[in-house]
């Protein structure tokens, strides 16, 4: 029996590592494996009740979690029980991709300018800024860690295929793996209709300045539908990607093309005026198709997204809820400039700027003339003319990377889309003869032997301060053993899993809960996966044991919700991490219309709230609390309560 404890604890201390989401995505991987069949593992995902009480959910069709389902059948099928455990299973996979990654990077740098020491140096930058490029060493399940590689391995695909001098045969190959890690990195991440949306305006961009060949750039557009469909498929037909904007948006393009003929003819403010009204018809045909698809599937799904960006970018202030969930987070905040200062040091930042402001006024150029002249007069395989050159492939990664510059400068957690293609991008420029050529030719220095020197010597010398500087640190990090302790957490969780039945409703906040989930197997009343209107309605209401109500009221709420158990939390009931009216209390407060706490003004309109806050108050144990709930746990960081069933 001891020899069982000690075993169940140190699993429990494992598991409490995957916080938030993570926990609540591992739990899948672990359903399957603890189910008695495959086909019992898929039937309780497909009619799941534990994540949501009182509700029978499809967790194929509203999570992205079909890789902790592969995960969980090939542990099964294969013969390595004996050799690994299941969750170093998991972890190892994923840093198998990240292999995978940097592999990516490494192939996008060397077709971009044609010298492998360029893809050594994306890798090394990749490694050197690891803090800005990669989560994966502290958050191992987050879709983002299993999506990104294959979005990698996409943008080398594309690199590939935009290549002048492809043949059929090459360019299908090219296409099929396109299709392919466009298809993965779809099936792997909820996001990724939105990151999608700003590769196809890159393209869209390109093609309508005709930098790039438009019938590459239609195909890019169906691959693109194509696979969004297929996961859309799989996913049991979920209604957040047929209304995605990134379905809408390429139709858009594909009708505009048909509807506004000769549209690359003509002189450059005949062009100029044809391409204002091409992107005023795309907006206006993305618009309506989008509304259309929205009211036909009655989709509230994404609106948590719409009002976080309007509310963002300053159309308004609000008091909803949800949206200033993801205002007052800092991964959704501005990216911070001590970013900038880590890709500084490294010499990243420096090179990618060098690189961006030679290639962007390259293509500022070559747009003009592509402007100003007719399309059939430039020489095949670059566009421009032969004193001013710019590649498709080279075109596209510009775009590529100054969008998703835009989208990570806008909000922090995006910067890794930007950080790891930034590594590729700038060093395929220090590589690239064009780049060099370019310039040596504006400063009037230009000579073949200049430019292979400066393309193999900059490289070189920046491998060997990276090499210098960094290396001892990489190889001390590697040495380290760091070990998670969070002996609170796992008391609650031993506790819960000896003392309640296995059928209990736990209500609290949705980052805890996935933990509950994971390490207890209890069933929930809400999580952390917040792409449902149904489940963002029942966290505002499970969060009212934060906000100022009487306790008939939160009590009716649980209830209503079949919670057996609440769970308080210290660390959010006297929250410090967050400012004065970001707190999840003062959220509360303002959505409910209630004068937040402490000093200072509040927004006219609010009033006094008629009770104490729930979450202190039920601590002095006065009658109208005991009776309907009664303490069972506490310790220095968590408080449980059993809900009476009758009021």
């Amino acid at each position: 029996m001891g020899s069982w404890k000690i075993t169940c604890r140190l699993e429990v201390e494992r598991e409490i590592s995957f916080r938030t989401e993570c926990g609540l995505y591992y739990s899948y991987y672990k359903q399957m494996l603890q189910a008695p069949t495959l086909v019992q593992g898929f039937h309780g995902l497909m009619y799941d009740n534990k994540t949501e009480s009182l509700r029978t959910i499809n967790v194929l069709q509203r999570m992205n979690i079909y890789q902790e389902v592969l995960l969980g059948v090939l542990y099964r099928v294969l013969p390595i029980q004996k050799y690994i455990e299941p969750v170093y299973f998991y972890i190892y996979t994923l840093f198998g991709l990240q292999a995978v990654y940097v592999t990516a990077l490494y192939v996008t740098s060397w077709l971009l300018s044609g010298a492998w020491l360029s893809g050594l140096l994306a890798a090394s930058w990749y490694v050197t800024n690891r803090v800005d490029t990669t989560r994966v060493e502290f958050t191992v399940p987050l879709r983002e860690n299993w999506a990104l590689p294959f979005f990698a391995t996409q943008i080398a695909a594309v690199t590939y295929f935009l290549r002048a001098d492809l043949r059929p045969p090459s360019e299908r190959r090219a296409l099929l793996v396109i299709f392919a890690s466009t298809f993965l990195f779809s099936l792997t991440w909820q996001f990724n209709q939105f990151m999608m949306l700003v590769q196809a305006l890159a393209l869209f961009s390109l093609d309508s300045l005709d930098m790039l060949p438009a019938g590459k750039a239609t195909r890019l557009y169906a691959v693109q539908v194509t696979s969004l469909l297929l996961v859309c498929a799989l996913q049991f037909f979920n209604s957040m990607i047929l209304g995605s904007l990134l379905v809408s948006f390429n139709l858009s393009v594909l009708m505009a093309r048909k509807l506004q003929k000769n549209l690359k003819t003509g002189n450059f403010l005949n062009r100029l005026g044809k391409l204002l009204l091409h992107l005023f018809v795309v907006l206006c045909l993305t618009l309506f198709l989008n509304n259309i698809m929205k009211k036909i599937l009655d989709l509230k799904s994404d609106e948590h997204i719409f009002k976080f960006l309007k509310a963002k970018f300053g159309f308004g202030a609000t008091r909803d809820f949800d949206a200033n969930l993801y205002l007052c987070e800092e991964a959704f905040g501005l990216l911070p400039l001590n970013t900038f200062e880590r890709l500084w040091d490294t010499l990243l930042l420096r090179a990618y700027v060098f690189v961006l402001c030679v290639t962007a006024a390259a293509a500022l150029a070559v747009a003009f003339r592509n402007l100003s002249g007719a399309p059939g007069q430039r020489p095949p395989g670059n566009v421009g003319n032969p004193t001013l050159r710019l590649k498709p492939e080279t075109a596209y990664n510009l775009a590529h990377s100054v969008l998703f510059g835009f989208l990570a400068l806008s909000t922090m957690r995006m910067k890794y889309l930007w950080t790891s293609h930034m590594c590729a991008f700038a060093s395929s420029g220090l590589c690239s003869p064009d780049t060099w050529e370019l310039l040596l030719k504006a400063t009037r220095l230009y000579g073949p032997k200049r430019v292979c020197v400066m393309r193999t010597l900059v490289p070189i010398l920046t491998l060997l301060y990276l090499c210098y500087k960094f290396w001892p640190g990489v190889m001390a990090e590697l040495s380290e053993l760091r070990e998670f302790y969070d002996p609170d957490t796992v008391e609650l969780m031993t506790w819960i899993t000896s003392n309640t039945p296995r059928t209990a409703v736990f209500a609290g906040s949705m980052q805890l809960l996935a933990g509950v989930k994971l390490c207890t197997g209890r069933t929930l009343t809400n999580h952390p996966h917040y792409e449902d209107s149904s489940l963002r309605e029942r966290t505002r209401a499970v969060y009212q044991i934060y906000a100022k109500r009487p306790p008939g009221d939160v009590h009716a709420l649980l209830r209503s919700f079949g919670a057996d158990y609440v769970i308080l939390e210290d660390s959010i009931c006297y929250e410090r991490r967050h400012r004065p009216g970001c707190r999840l209390r003062d959220l509360l407060d303002l959505a409910n219309g209630h004068m937040m706490d402490g000093p200072g003004e509040s927004d006219p309109g609010l009033t006094l709230a008629g009770h104490p806050r729930f979450c202190e108050e039920i601590r002095r144990d006065l009658p109208s609390f005991t009776a309907l709930f009664v303490r069972v746990f506490q310790n220095k960081t968590f408080h449980v309560y059993r809900l009476s069933r009758n009021k």
